[in-house]
């Protein structure tokens, strides 16, 4: 059974995701010594709560990391389910 192609912008929005997950994925492996198992059975709020670790203290270099608005939109451009 053929499988029917994906609209484009299907394509393109799975095509950044593909790019970011792996980008991810190497950044945990490298930071964290996760394995692609451990970071495909993840949830983002696990990943977050890792990184989280890494990240200075709110204020320490000037970076206030990311507010409930952006992390709002990151949700909604990238929904878990």
């Amino acid at each position: 059974m053929a499988e029917e192609a994906a609209h484009p912008a299907v394509r393109e929005r799975e095509g950044r995701f593909g790019d970011g997950a792996m980008r991810l994925s190497g950044v945990m492996a490298r930071l964290c010594g996760w394995r692609p198992e451990e970071f495909w059975g993840a949830t983002p709020a696990d990943v977050a709560a890792v990184l989280a670790g890494w990240a200075p203290e709110n204020g320490a270099d000037g970076a206030d990391g990311v507010d409930r608005a952006a992390l709002a939109a990151m949700m909604e451009q990238y929904p878990d389910g």
